[in-house]
């Protein structure tokens, strides 16, 4: 498979090049893409550094717009077939890459989603933001008649071809329930492994909030019912 890890990234410069290296470690990954939505601490000295590196490409964003945003920029550009979305805050540990990309190769899924609910090993914290994600898949679970466990992670994989003809409007962290939904819509194979997981608490530099949550809410609902 030729895989491309999208790794959308606003001010990250404490965590970017560590997070670079635990990719590039795993050593499965042919494009790292990473996608700089105007950050305005040192990450893009950071970036001049790390484009220098194999396999390696950087897209700069003149201003920031959002995680979503920076996805589905990613998204356009990659040239892998497979593509792994890599959150550059080290919450998701890339050495769960063979266990995610394992379906894709056995032929069994078309999207494969990194769920942080079934029981892998992950750091407890942050309760009120377990609530909500379980409160948003299990609406997801009702408004498309599915059994999902973790609709919010930001560990997707999927081939390339399944978002062909596919229009993303998400500018935030709305992007995770207008992209389940769309799938879902779709009727695509989506198949969930369990991955580890280690939050960041505020004081780290954790940036989705509890209005992200409402947001979200209204997401799943509008496409439902909409394109």
């Amino acid at each position: 498979m030729n895989i491309t890890a999208i790794m959308p990234v606003y001010n990250e410069e404490d965590t970017l090049r560590e997070i670079v290296k635990r990719v590039k470690d795993v050593g499965l990954v042919n494009e790292i893409l990473i996608v700089d939505d105007g950050s305005v601490d040192g990450t893009r000295e950071i970036l001049k550094e790390l484009e220098q590196l194999p396999d390696v490409n950087v897209i700069l964003k003149e201003r920031n717009q959002g995680k979503g945003s920076a996805v589905i920029t990613g998204i356009k550009a990659a040239q892998g077939d497979i593509i792994i979305i890599q959150d550059a805050d080290l919450e998701y540990d890339p050495r769960d890459y063979p266990g995610l990309f394992k379906p894709l190769e056995e032929g069994i899924a078309d999207v494969v989603y990194g769920s942080r609910f079934l029981g892998g090993p992950r750091r407890p914290i942050l309760f009120w933001n377990m609530v909500a994600n379980k409160i948003l898949t299990f609406v997801t679970n009702i408004l498309y008649n599915n059994i999902l466990t973790d609709m919010e992670t930001g560990y997707k994989v999927f081939r390339k071809e399944v978002v062909e003809g596919m229009t993303l409007h998400a500018r935030g962290f709305e992007f995770e329930p207008e992209f389940t939904a769309k799938l879902l819509k779709r009727n695509v194979r989506i198949y969930e492994v369990p991955i580890s997981f280690n939050p960041r608490p505020y004081d780290e530099g954790k940036k989705i909030k509890a209005k992200d949550g409402f947001i979200a809410m209204w997401a799943l609902i509008k496409y439902r019912f909409v394109n």
